[in-house]
């Protein structure tokens, strides 16, 4: 009877024991999957979705575009090595705000620099970011929030308003930019791109590893764009210096050259001829004419 209740207890302990384990595996799970976009775990890429968002900003080449939230500590960490790369290149850093659901501030922090975008400049709304990030440890409510909001405020000469968003315009293009990013495909944060335009290679790449992938697929796509650059005509040069009967080339060979290099049709072959038999009647083409017939006939005198 001893033996068989020892048993039962054993048995009884086992299971308690298992079911604590089971437990705790569920809970690494749930874990993982909720903060899967807030602590940036990598995963095999973004299956994009849509890239309507993924372009540089006009007349620019290549372009760094990042989806983040202001509460993901991932994202502050990846902010000084994004902003570096974005100096250092000299090319357009396009933020978008991808709000990770249950934080409790960082949607007001994303009203509150578009205020100041729009209030102060946009150079300003890009410090505030940038000063969020590097802060972020300290704010951990809106109470803390607004304070550091305030004293940033006040460095700036600007006065923060009691209701920083009354009419909700600003909340509404933060949940767009949200949107838009969901759209893309975006499930986690950071996620950047590099985007080119009129490039040899994709429209753009992400960045797997910020810490050692940026400055790499910076360079792959900045090599790609300036090769596709080369390979165009500078039309625009070339038609300055054919424009007008002076402008054009001095033989008929370089004319044709040019022409082809153009997105132009061709000059006619009477016109060039007409061209040339200008060229051929001034003086600078008689005197070398002329000099080049006195050489001809010396080396014949002297043979």
């Amino acid at each position: 009877m001893s033996d068989s209740i020892a048993f039962a207890y054993r048995i009884s302990a086992l299971t308690r024991r298992c079911s604590l384990l089971l437990s705790f595996a569920a809970a690494v799970l749930l874990f993982a999957s909720n903060a899967q976009a807030q602590y940036g775990a990598q995963s095999a890429g973004t299956p994009v979705k849509d890239a309507s968002a993924l372009h540089p900003p006009a007349g620019a080449r290549v372009a760094i575009v990042e989806f983040s939230d202001f509460e993901c500590p991932a994202c502050a960490h990846a902010n000084p090595t994004v902003m570096a790369a974005a100096a250092t290149y000299k090319i357009p850093w396009v933020r978008h705000d991808f709000l990770i659901p249950g934080h409790l501030w960082s949607t007001q922090a994303a009203v509150n620099a578009r205020w100041f975008d729009n209030n102060k400049s946009k150079a300003v709304g890009e410090e505030y970011r940038n000063q969020l990030f590097a802060n972020q440890p300290s704010i951990f409510n809106l109470d803390a929030l607004r304070k550091f909001t305030e004293k940033f405020a006040q460095s700036h000469g600007v006065s923060l308003p009691f209701a920083i968003d009354p009419q909700g315009k600003l909340l509404a293009e933060v949940k767009a930019d949200s949107e838009m990013g969901a759209r893309t495909g975006i499930h986690q944060t950071p996620t950047v791109f590099i985007v080119t335009a009129n490039g040899k290679g994709a429209p753009f790449r992400e960045v797997p590893h910020v810490d050692s992938d940026l400055y790499l697929t910076i360079d792959q796509a900045l090599a790609d764009t300036a090769a596709a650059t080369k390979a165009a005509p500078k039309a625009a040069a070339i038609s300055c210096k054919v424009a007008g009967a002076r402008g054009w080339p001095k033989s008929s060979l370089r004319a044709r050259k040019v022409a082809a290099a153009l997105p132009l049709p061709p000059p006619k072959p009477a016109e060039m001829g007409i061209r040339f038999s200008r060229w051929i009647r001034t003086p600078s083409f008689i005197a070398a004419f002329s000099k080049k017939s006195a050489a001809a006939r010396k080396t014949r005198f002297l043979e």
